[in-house]
């Protein structure tokens, strides 16, 4: 696996590798629930990047996107592109959806919300990296 794991661009660069895993047309057989986790996996490594990109120090061991979303603010990262409950919902594919649980199946318009999503905050993640040089 590449990359140092203090280096932002490094996080980043695994939250596209998750964000094309999330695009991708599933197989038959494939869970969509499985393709949001890959999206929730691709707006945790985005926020993750922008902590460290602009705290130095490692993020907070969370999978939560709210509160990563608000430790990015505190770091002074502004405009974050999700709101609270977006956020929630994509954060509820990070365990939830790896194993057998009462969720819910996932259509193709909830995945296709997932993949938005983290789209969004990948493209806000490589905003701030750009514009702090």
């Amino acid at each position: 696996m590449p990359g140092d794991p203090g280096d932002p661009a490094a996080w980043l660069a695994y939250a596209r590798s998750d964000l094309l895993l999330a695009e991708t047309e599933p197989p038959s057989g494939v869970y969509l629930e499985l393709l949001c986790f890959h999206a929730q996996q691709a707006a945790e490594k985005a926020v993750k990047a922008v902590i460290l990109h602009r705290t130095r120090s490692e993020p907070a061991f969370s999978h939560s996107i709210r509160r990563l979303a608000r430790d990015a603010k505190r770091a002074g990262a502004s405009g974050f592109p999700l709101s609270a409950e977006a956020s929630e919902a994509l954060t509820q594919y990070a365990v939830l959806t790896r194993y057998p649980a009462d969720l819910g199946e996932v259509d193709a318009a909830e995945w296709q919300r997932a993949i938005d999503d983290a789209r969004a905050v990948v493209e806000w993640a490589e905003a701030r990296l750009t514009a702090d040089g």
